[in-house]
């Protein structure tokens, strides 16, 4: 096993996306030897696309890609347009052709990856994780093979009463996806939910130091932000915004960022017209009552993370 972390990223390239992309780029003891698309905050070949865009930025071009789902396990694809723009990278007006392609699918080249290089490789999944479910029927053993898994998505535990969370896109997306992950066996499987993401705060100060970077990647990094700021705004006032993907990227990498954690068992669980992927714990360690969580393999679930330690780095090696 190398000391780099050799990462297969799953992604359907919105502003966060591209910002953990090339936050990974940028980090010499990473080497990121895939990325496949999938649909989710913008259209599967709109993904694709920014896919292109970010690693022509980054000078990654030789890195593979492939397309996937274009949609979930059942059900229709609904974009997340009013936050990430039409294209998925802020409506920004940069030339986006799309990339070379391999002659697999996404599925295909996940499960490829980890059979060629049992535990050499870790998957970051970004987007609803359909492209892993679709893995899963073809290898059910795959996430095994792989050194770790870190999601972008799930909710932790269940909140403190009174206490609502933000929306938990990526399971929304494709719940039957979410589970068929959360349930598969795996050798580590570790979630970086909305409880902690919407923590990971990126301020002014910090968009001002981006804008001040004589490097293309840090003069790209600013204007996503400012394009995810464009939506944030209304939520604290404030132009800022969480560092969704890019924490699920800095945990992957840096795990003793997270500081407090719990593993246990995690499903898909109703939240209203959606679905959530929750840990089957009360915000104080009691079980739920409508489900016990037998046989499910246990899940490392995000509870506290070092804030400072991850935005000092993330925002760092982005400015360069």
């Amino acid at each position: 096993m190398t000391s780099t972390r050799r990462v297969v990223v799953d992604t359907d390239t919105g502003l966060d996306d591209a910002l953990a992309l090339l936050y990974l780029a940028r980090r010499l003891d990473v080497e990121i030897t895939a990325v496949t698309a999938v649909y989710g905050n913008c259209a599967v070949d709109d993904a694709l696309r920014n896919i292109g865009l970010v690693l022509r930025t980054a000078g990654l071009d030789a890195v593979p890609v492939a397309r996937g789902a274009d949609g979930p396990l059942e059900g229709e694809a609904h974009f997340a347009a009013h936050v990430h723009g039409s294209d998925g990278l802020g409506d920004l007006g940069r030339p986006r052709p799309l990339p070379p392609v391999v002659n697999r699918s996404a599925a295909e080249l996940i499960v490829e990856i980890a059979a060629a290089e049992p535990g050499e490789h870790d998957l970051l999944v970004l987007g609803p994780a359909t492209n892993v479910a679709l893995a899963l029927r073809l290898d059910p053993l795959v996430l095994t093979r792989y050194r770790s898994t870190v999601v972008m998505g799930g909710s932790g535990p269940f909140p403190p009463l009174g206490v609502t969370q933000t929306v938990d896109a990526n399971t929304a997306n494709d719940p039957l996806a979410a589970r068929a992950l959360y349930t598969a066996p795996r050798s580590r499987v570790v979630m970086v939910g909305v409880n902690v993401g919407v923590t990971a705060i990126v301020d002014e100060e910090a968009v001002a130091t981006l804008h001040a970077s004589e490097t293309e990647v840090g003069r790209l990094s600013a204007e996503l932000l400012e394009a995810y700021m464009d939506f944030y705004q209304y939520a604290w006032g404030r132009r800022v915004s969480p560092a969704w993907d890019g924490l699920a990227a800095g945990l992957l990498v840096e795990p003793s960022w997270l500081t407090r954690y719990e593993d246990g068992p995690v499903d898909v669980v109703p939240d209203g017209p959606r679905r959530r992927a929750h840990l089957l714990r009360t915000a104080d360690g009691r079980p739920v009552p409508f489900a016990s969580g037998d046989g499910l393999p246990p899940t490392r679930v995000a509870l506290d993370v070092d804030r400072a330690a991850f935005l000092a780095d993330f925002v760092g090696r982005l400015a360069g």
